[in-house]
């Protein structure tokens, strides 16, 4: 729907990228460009008279659409296609589900979809007999939630060859019953055993998928984002040929950046390869002008990387404290030698020692480039060390925050809480602490692993739990102490995202000569009640001066 070359925002709060604007804060669009913003007294009366169309806040508030700084949406896009888990919360909801896809698609060779939760299964891994039991006749290959790991029928396990006698990869672990036998769950590289087998995804399916995303995206705010994998991680095809097909088709709306997936068993002879791609992977809204180094696993299944071992079942050490995914004693080489070739890292660090290997080569890059700062980030940072919370501003590594993950639920208190100890368990998801020692901030949701919804991930950034009518579980805060005031939270998902995005220059913020990229929320956020952020949601979402969603 075309807006009409000038349209008028009024009637509610504004809110600039950074800070609410005064009250009576019009915003007047040119052209798909921000023309002019300011009271209503000047910039009201002269606009209304020459203005196509006229937007009544009612009350509501105007900001910058948001930018999701880590997200995975054609991946997302091709779940919600498929088998998604997503829509259940349990063990017996997820057969159902598998079952009743099953049954009406059985044409297909593989079932494929995913979306399940660790904490529906007894230490977080579920078995295959249970899958059998609803498909037996094809294989069956489900990612869980945070695309860590996977869920396989018997079958799969056959055709992959996957027995007692198969080793586990250097890079992930295959789960095992009492007597050796695979159970039927494979944790972090141990996926491809499989994935290398299931049918290769067309790139009209990938396109498909994309759009598909980008609609559901735009349903929340979202006018931009950082895809988090470009490239062919775990047999999955690359998305790219996706974004540039939408890019050249004009049918690709928001403001993307491609993060280029590292091939952790390459090292540095891939960088040829990555500067041509970043070379190709230039298109209308799509830059691909990052690489993306995922340096652990995650907390649940004790493969985010730790300074100490996790605790066993009965508080002792374990004698294991996580993986390293790229060799730390090579990885400063690595982030120096793209830092060099003007290259942004976008590195997945999820446990304190993660971190710090992140930090640590951030810093060996900045020693060599002298004067010259690229917007490196981190993301996910579930555990960080106290020592290390500072090094975030003095190497101007920006803190890229999945904010909904910062709460009580069964993941965190079954899965979690017990295996890192109470001192560890304090030192989870740090937002105050990192704002408070000058750390730039971005956010994102890690979508498909949780919601994409920005107003939720407020919500907890800002309350440190979710309610049960939103998605959450409730409860008591978690870490009250790290909390971060709305406005924060807010740059963060907006200008903060922007900025490590390099797209500062066209979104983020409000001000007179950017995209007329906005959000309309149907409550004024500058007085709303902190426990009553979830309840609000997205009533339009504009790109470039053009009505994309309306609810």
């Amino acid at each position: 729907m075309r807006s009409g070359d000038e349209v008028l925002f009024r009637g509610g709060t504004v809110f600039d990228g950074t800070r609410f604007l005064p009250a009576g804060t019009c915003v007047r669009v040119r052209n798909g460009k921000i023309a002019e913003v300011g009271p209503a007294a000047e910039v009201g009366p002269a606009a209304v008279a020459g203005a196509a169309e006229v937007v009544d806040l009612a009350g509501g508030t105007l900001l910058p659409g948001f930018i999701d700084a880590h997200a995975h949406p054609v991946f997302a896009g091709r779940q919600l296609r498929e088998c998604d888990l997503r829509r259940a919360t349990n063990a017996a909801g997820y057969l159902e589900l598998i079952a009743a896809y099953a049954r009406a698609h059985q044409d297909e060779e593989w079932i494929t979809g995913g979306g399940w939760s660790m904490d529906a299964f007894p230490g977080g891994r579920p078995d295959r007999h249970a899958l059998d039991a609803v498909v037996s006749d094809r294989p069956v290959y489900l990612p869980n939630r945070d695309g860590h790991g996977a869920w396989v029928n018997t079958r799969a396990l056959e055709l992959a060859g996957i027995s007692t006698a198969t080793p586990d990869p250097a890079d992930g672990r295959i789960e095992r019953d009492s007597s050796g036998q695979p159970m039927g769950t494979l944790q972090e590289g141990a996926t491809a055993l499989v994935s290398r087998l299931l049918p290769k995804v067309s790139e009209s399916d990938w396109y498909e998928a994309l759009l598909a995303a980008q609609e559901h995206l735009l349903s929340f705010g979202i006018t931009g984002w950082q895809d988090a994998i470009v490239g062919s991680y775990l047999g999955e095809a690359d998305p790219m040929a996706a974004y540039l097909s939408a890019a050249g088709a004009g049918t690709l709306k928001a403001t993307v950046a491609g993060a280029l997936w590292w091939d952790r068993a390459r090292g540095l002879d891939q960088l040829p390869e990555l500067l041509e791609r970043r070379r190709i992977g230039q298109s209308g809204r799509f830059r691909a002008t990052s690489v993306k180094m995922m340096l652990d696993g995650v907390a649940e299944n004790h493969t985010a990387a730790m300074l100490e071992p996790y605790l066993d079942g009965d508080g002792c050490d374990s004698g294991h404290a996580g993986l390293d995914f790229i060799d730390p004693a090579e990885l400063p080489r690595f982030v120096t030698a793209l830092d060099a070739e003007g290259f942004q890292v976008h590195f997945h660090a999820l446990g304190d020692r993660a971190v710090r290997n992140a930090l640590d080569a951030v810093e060996a890059a900045r020693t060599a480039s002298g004067t010259r700062v690229l917007r490196h980030h981190l993301a996910h940072l579930q555990v960080v060390h106290p020592d290390d919370i500072p090094r975030f501003a003095q190497l101007s590594a920006t803190a890229n925050i999945q904010a909904l993950w910062a709460t009580h639920e069964p993941q965190m208190d079954e899965l979690t809480i017990p295996f890192l100890g109470e001192r560890r368990s304090g030192w989870q998801y740090p937002f105050g602490s990192l704002l408070g020692t000058g750390a730039p901030l971005c956010a994102g949701s890690d979508w498909p692993v949780s919601s994409p919804n920005p107003l939720w991930g407020m919500h907890v950034a800002v309350n440190r739990s979710l309610p049960a009518s939103a998605g959450g579980h409730g409860g008591d805060p978690f870490l009250p102490g790290q909390a971060l005031s709305l406005p924060a939270a807010l740059a963060a998902y907006t200008s903060g995202s922007a900025r490590v995005n390099g797209m500062s220059d066209v979104a983020g913020a409000i001000r007179a000569g950017l995209d007329a990229d906005f959000a309309v929320v149907d409550a004024d956020l500058a007085h709303l009640p902190t426990a009553e952020i979830c309840q609000a949601s997205v009533r339009q979402t504009w790109v470039r001066g053009d009505l994309a969603y309306q609810q």
